[in-house]
């Protein structure tokens, strides 16, 4: 399973880069649930997802983005990333990830930080 998130991962990211409709939908399963932030409601279903993530993207080359997984219980794995933007703060993040049986996120959760001092 460790592998199958770092395959997520990578996919999630190559979509945040590109924001094409088809690559960050691929990412979802049809029902998934993507939190955005503590104790907000989630995006429900890949259709909203995607329109979501397009109102909201962020334009390539304004960020950067490393990641190291944390652990894996079963179907769950634990991100912890960086994301470095050239204009604005920078920002740590914990995401959780969960995968059915064909790889397609079915919740992702992420809570955020700004890292302090950190405004561009």
């Amino acid at each position: 399973m460790r592998e199958a998130i770092a395959s997520w991962v990578l996919r999630y990211v190559k979509a945040w880069g590109s924001n094409h409709p088809d690559e960050i939908g691929k990412l979802f399963a049809e029902d998934a649930l993507y939190y955005t932030e503590p104790f907000a409601a989630p995006w429900e279903g890949r259709t909203a997802i995607v329109q979501w993530w397009l109102r909201h993207r962020e334009e390539p080359g304004t960020w950067g983005f490393r990641f190291e997984i944390l652990g894996v219980d079963g179907d769950v794995g634990f991100v912890r990333g960086w994301v470095e933007y050239s204009d604005e703060s920078d920002y740590e993040n914990l995401w959780v990830v969960r995968l059915d049986e064909n790889g397609d996120c079915v919740e992702f959760t992420d809570w955020w930080m700004r890292v302090p001092d950190s405004a561009g």
